[in-house]
């Protein structure tokens, strides 16, 4: 999203500025449920009002050796972001929140069983996009039953990080603390790149580019910075990473192609078609399973395998992994230059019919 730079806020005045945002934000369109605004507002105003200054955390005694080394790693690759990579991301990160559960939020997407077409919402700023959040989970539950029992495929899940896109000084959640210190700078990086770039309507290219962003950034950082370099442990997690998050994009891309070969046919009837959808899938996980996951360097991605895979699950997925090795592929023609692709797709992204396009072919 475009917008103004994130600005410092702090106590009950964000709270309230973040409500009269959401509030104006009603009158530009009556498809955004109030009810629902305004309970996200309430629930971004208290994320807002319980956020501590990231230095002030490191530097307190009470805090353990673990979590201050965290945030001292969150706090040198917001900088590296901003001064590095040119990402332009306000006040955002600069603070952390303690949550008292694993999970932020709950978000849900839906989609047809027969063909790749999203259940979408439109929010204003932000567009349509394919998928709601939800900071209760019965509210969550209940919503993904009435999907269903309209035929939808659904997919709910829980996620530990989010972007107000450069609105809001957005904190570090206390649960991306649990992940290593390479998940932790890819996230960061995955979340900042959403303040800098954004396209309305653009989900597809806002995640993958977002995750181009965090993966190749995070190896950048780690095989760039003071004590890093090419042969650290660190670097080479993070380039192995990068290259897993690739590969899966590869096998996502294939998929999602024989799916819409099937879904276009026209000499099958919809029960066929699903029958058929269903080998096709079931297919696809053993070969995941016996081909895929053995090439991976440092990652698994049991997830494909874990979760129920339907329409709404594998556009979901498809959100963050398109066409990832032309992202890289574009990094390749600028020989490494991650600051200059960053540059480059910022200034033709917004303009272009479909920004992919702007990407080589990465031989996916």
């Amino acid at each position: 999203m475009g917008g103004p730079e994130g600005r410092v806020l702090s106590g009950p005045t964000s709270g309230r500025l973040l409500l009269l945002f959401l509030a104006g934000s009603l009158l530009l369109s009556a498809a955004c449920s109030p009810i629902y605004v305004l309970r996200a507002g309430a629930a971004q105003a208290r994320l807002l009002q319980a956020r501590t200054p990231i230095p002030e955390v490191i530097h307190d005694p009470a805090t353990d050796a673990e979590t201050a080394a965290k945030l001292a790693f969150a706090w040198e690759a917001r900088r590296f972001g901003l001064d590095v990579l040119g990402l332009e991301a306000g006040e955002a990160y600069t603070s952390v929140v303690e949550l008292q559960t694993d999970t932020l939020a709950l978000v849900l997407s839906g989609a047809r069983r027969d063909r790749f077409e999203a259940v979408t919402w439109w929010f204003p700023i932000v567009g349509r996009v394919p998928y709601r959040a939800y900071f209760s989970t019965d509210r969550a539950l209940r919503e993904q039953e009435r999907m269903e029992e309209r035929g939808y495929d659904t997919y709910l899940r829980p996620t530990a990080a989010f972007s107000t896109l450069g609105w809001f000084a957005d904190p570090l959640p206390s649960t991306l603390l649990r992940l290593d210190v390479v998940g932790l700078v890819d996230t960061i990086l995955h979340e900042l790149s959403h303040a800098h770039l954004f396209i309305p309507g653009r989900g597809r290219f806002n995640e993958s580019y977002a995750n181009f962003v965090g993966g190749a950034g995070a190896a950048y950082y780690f095989c760039t910075r003071p004590g890093g370099g090419p042969d650290t442990v660190l670097c080479r997690r993070a380039r192995d990473r990068w290259s897993d998050t690739m590969e899966l994009s590869r096998f996502m891309d294939g998929l999602v192609d024989s799916a819409q070969e099937l879904y276009g046919r026209d000499d099958l009837d919809t029960e066929e078609i699903l029958r058929r959808r269903d080998r096709l899938f079931a297919e696809a996980q053993d070969r995941f399973r016996e081909e895929v996951q053995p090439r991976f360097r440092a990652s698994t991605f049991q997830i494909f395998l874990t979760r129920p895979l339907n329409n709404a699950t594998l556009l979901s997925w498809m959100l963050y992994y398109h066409r990832l090795p032309d992202f890289q592929a574009l990094l390749d023609d600028l020989e490494g230059d991650l600051p200059q692709a960053i540059r480059y797709l910022h200034a033709e992204a917004p303009g272009a019919g479909d920004p992919f396009q702007l990407l080589p072919d990465g031989s996916r």
